[in-house]
């Protein structure tokens, strides 16, 4: 049953041809049959993912299900679920319970899926490989040895072994896609505001959002539909009509016209993957879109731009984490000023600390101008080139990432080269648009992938264009060896 998608899975529940408890068994099992080598789960609930099953078997004979009634998923380990350890895979957070419920875990709950876990992740979010976890790093199922990106790294790569058919996630610099593309799966980053962040814990405010990782669009598009709309209890809510994200999949795309920005195409660009999106664009063609250059000039600066925002909200976001309300507390502290420390430095890991003190430092008198003030002007800059191109282009073509997985461990001590890996994804983040990931070829047998930006709340477009790829190819279907 792994084999099939959260689409062909629905189908088979709403025929009777598996009950949720078969099928919600089964994912439990591959999860604890294969999760030793790949660590992606922090934790498993199989007494509460059997108990939900039960419940969806119920609703399922009354006739009373919906698309994801008793459909297994998996959740970050970012969200809130309440009554269950949400860690954000730090030392700081290992013994929180949470006491509520995130809005996206909500929601996906409440559309009648099954949890069966939460996933690891690089600490607080940050990072682009899944190493930096408090659990240990994730590995990338096509080739343990390397990583399967992040910082959404146990999501990804849950759903590329088939442990779990749909995963939650978040990106704040590219944290959905980056770790789809190296692990050949299909992951999508909404329009900021368009998945409500109440309950996701914050590492910077401005650019974090939550997003699905599945095996294909279809699937995107279902758990999409679940987690979108507006939320009261988000102050960064957009109140904006939420589409068919379905009925919207299927419409040809002939008369498209896709942007290439030709800076997207650098030096580091690997050779395979510059091949792989050309035979994308040629499928495209022939489909009957056009392709235009365009010019987004100042995408070199995003990388800066990005690592003095994040970090300075990072910075202020993690000054809650002192000892004192929740999380790890030192013992024996001497004084209040040894337990803020202690508490702070025992907590954090090493990239964490590097954040906080980056921010600290350009949020300080003398450098808020120079630094922060700058990068939050720049940002504006990037933000009006995609505009100005988005009114030329429906939708936007680029690399997902330069190389494909990179060994664990090669890029700990280079923290720049380590950025560096999200040089095609940041910029997304800071203007606040939609884009996804889908796979679209292999660079010396590992999977890469093809982003494609949309404009504002037109997640229901880059569906379809993604959608209709997938039509045209099997690169989605690939499935890494060893776990079959």
């Amino acid at each position: 049953m792994h084999e099939y998608t959260l689409m062909e899975l629905s189908r088979l529940l709403r025929e009777r041809e598996v009950s949720s408890v078969e099928l919600v068994n089964a994912f439990l099992h591959r999860a604890e049959q294969f999760n030793d080598g790949l660590n992606c789960f922090i934790s498993l609930f199989p007494e509460h993912a059997l108990e939900r099953a039960r419940a969806a078997d119920g609703l399922i004979a009354a006739g009373e299900a919906g698309p994801l009634t008793g459909l297994p998923v998996a959740h970050k380990d970012i969200f809130c679920t309440a009554g269950f350890k949400t860690s954000c895979a730090s030392k700081m957070l290992d013994n929180f319970i949470a006491p509520y419920n995130a809005t996206a875990t909500e929601r996906i709950d409440a559309a009648g899926s099954v949890m069966i876990g939460k996933t690891n992740m690089d600490e607080f979010a940050m990072g682009s490989s899944s190493e930096t976890s408090f659990y240990g790093p994730v590995r990338n199922p096509w080739d343990t040895d390397r990583v399967p990106g992040g910082s959404s790294g146990g999501s990804a790569c849950a759903v590329s072994a088939r442990l779990v058919p749909a995963a939650t996630a978040t990106d704040t610099g590219g944290s959905i896609r980056q770790p789809a593309a190296l692990c050949g799966v299909t992951g999508l980053k909404p329009t900021y505001g368009r998945v409500s962040r109440y309950g996701m814990i914050a590492y910077a405010s401005s650019l974090d959002q939550g997003g699905p990782i599945t095996q294909t669009a279809q699937d995107a598009a279902m758990l999409l539909s679940a987690m979108s709309g507006y939320d009261r209890r988000d102050a960064t809510s957009a109140d904006v009509k939420v589409d068919n994200y379905l009925d919207a999949l299927n419409k040809e795309i002939k008369g498209l016209k896709i942007g290439l920005p030709r800076e997207y195409f650098s030096a580091e660009l690997e050779r395979p993957i510059t091949d792989a999106l050309d035979g994308a664009l040629k499928l495209f063609e022939q489909a009957g879109a056009s392709i235009v250059d365009i010019e987004l000039p100042h995408t070199e600066l995003s990388i800066p731009v990005y690592y003095v925002i994040a970090s300075a909200e990072c910075s202020s976001n993690l000054s809650r984490y002192d000892g004192v309300r929740f999380g790890h507390r030192c013992t024996d502290p001497g004084d209040i000023m040894d337990l803020f420390c202690r508490s702070r430095s025992e907590g954090f890991g090493n990239e964490v600390k590097r954040r906080i003190m980056t921010g600290t430092y350009v949020l300080s008198a003398g450098y808020y101008d120079a630094y922060y003030l700058k990068a939050q002007r720049l940002r504006r800059l990037l933000r009006d080139e995609f505009r100005a191109a988005l009114e030329q282009v429906d939708v936007i073509v680029t690399p997902t990432t330069p190389t494909a997985a990179f060994p664990l461990g090669s890029r700990l001590d280079d923290p720049v080269a380590m950025y560096l890996s999200d040089i095609y994804t940041v910029s997304v983040n800071l203007a606040g648009l939609p884009a996804i990931s889908i796979p679209a070829g292999f660079s010396h047998g590992l999977p890469v992938g093809m982003q494609i930006i949309g404009n504002y709340f037109r997640e229901a477009a880059l569906l379809n264009v993604a959608h209709q790829y997938q039509q045209m190819t099997d690169w989605h279907k690939r499935m890494p060896g060893g776990r079959q």
